[in-house]
């Protein structure tokens, strides 16, 4: 048998060792203050948290204009077809496919030769008839003709004249003339083909110059005019905007529609443009110079807007009414002056009173200094 010389320390399961009690507690005490430790390292002077960083700019004029959009169809400056007055043979054309053609210059001639003769008939007539009456006035002057005689002469020479006349003015319809200068469609007809009355034989268009027609809403009437500016754009010339200006507005009002016609002019040098095009008009009414600031300064609650204005090292909710927007600003009409400086971005983080600090700018006066 073994025999100790102190007294020997026994553990069972029922009891704890007196030195694994003194272990745990030490532990614990070292975690708690290695907690409180973390949490006072976070904190500053106070535990005041860091006032939120933001970017802001003054509120300054810039240029806006009330942008009106409208789709309108290109028109010749002047365009008519030509048809054949008579029905009668084709015996002449003077004109080829998309020809530039003069005014007056003859594009189709239509048989006339039994015309021709109609005319010769009636001027033989016609000379017979002034013989006659040079005649009879001189035996008038002589005392042997009586006033009747003389007109009923002077009647028929006049009649006469009428005949040939008409026989001339019968011919001159078979001559089909440009009654203004300008391009010439296709063709559609040859030369000895008999033609109806009223079948089309050209058409001519004047194309030097194009008359757009498009509609705007008459709650618009007021920011239109005649002479304004207008940007067409077409679909074949996308690159390619057509300047021109506003010739006419229609008086009448469309009552279907509530929609008025305007009719604009734009000069066509090169003949890009052509009648029946589809283009799409822009109009700039009311240039003006107003308070602008970015589209992110303006924050939209409900139908209400405000911004954030700057006031010492503190942020003030001011509300503001709004024009229209612009190349990334918008316009200021009530709420703000020139030079107030505005929350730009890092409107997210703020609220009404609470102070910021400026990127790029000094600390606000709540933010503490940085410690060494």
């Amino acid at each position: 048998m073994l025999h100790c010389g102190e007294p020997c320390l026994k553990s069972g399961k029922s009891g704890a060792s007196p030195l694994n009690v003194i272990g745990r507690s030490l532990l614990i005490t070292a975690l708690f203050a290695a907690l409180l430790g973390g949490c006072g390292g976070n904190s500053g002077a106070g535990g005041e948290r860091e006032p939120p960083l933001v970017q802001a700019e003054p509120a300054a004029a810039a240029r806006f204009v009330t942008i009106i959009e409208a789709v309108g169809t290109a028109l010749a400056n002047e365009q008519v077809t030509l048809s054949a007055p008579v029905t009668e043979r084709i015996v002449r054309l003077n004109f080829d496919d998309g020809d530039q053609v003069r005014a007056g210059q003859t594009l189709a001639v239509l048989a006339s030769g039994q015309e021709f003769a109609q005319l010769a008939e009636a001027e033989a007539r016609a000379r017979e008839a002034e013989q006659q009456l040079q005649r009879i006035q001189t035996l008038r002057e002589r005392g042997f003709a009586t006033t009747t005689s003389l007109d009923q002469q002077v009647a028929a020479a006049a009649q006469a004249r009428a005949q040939a006349a008409q026989a001339r003015a019968s011919i001159g319809d078979r001559v089909i003339r440009a009654p203004f200068s300008g391009w010439v469609s296709l063709r559609n007809i040859s030369p000895g083909a008999v033609v109806q009355a009223g079948t089309p034989i050209a058409t001519i268009s004047d194309i030097s110059r194009i008359k757009l027609d498009f509609t705007v809403p008459e709650t618009i009437l007021t920011a239109i005019a005649p002479g304004m500016a207008i940007e067409a754009v077409s679909a074949a010339f996308p690159d390619q905007p057509f300047r021109g200006t506003i010739n006419t507005i229609d008086p009448v009002i469309d009552p279907a529609t509530r929609a008025v016609k305007v009719r604009a002019v734009l000069p066509n040098p090169d003949l890009r443009l052509k009648p029946g095009m589809l283009l799409t008009v822009t109009i700039e009414s009311n240039p003006r110079e107003a308070l602008a600031v970015p589209e992110l300064a303006v924050v939209g609650e409900g139908d209400s807007r405000f911004v954030y204005v700057i006031e010492g090292n503190k942020v003030k909710r001011t509300p503001v009414r709004t024009g229209i927007r612009m190349d990334g600003r918008i316009e200021i009409l009530e709420g703000l002056r020139p030079g107030q400086q505005v929350v730009t971005e890092g409107v997210v983080k703020v609220t009404d009173g609470v102070p910021v600090r400026l990127a790029g700018g000094p600390r606000a006066a709540s933010q503490p200094p940085d410690k060494g």
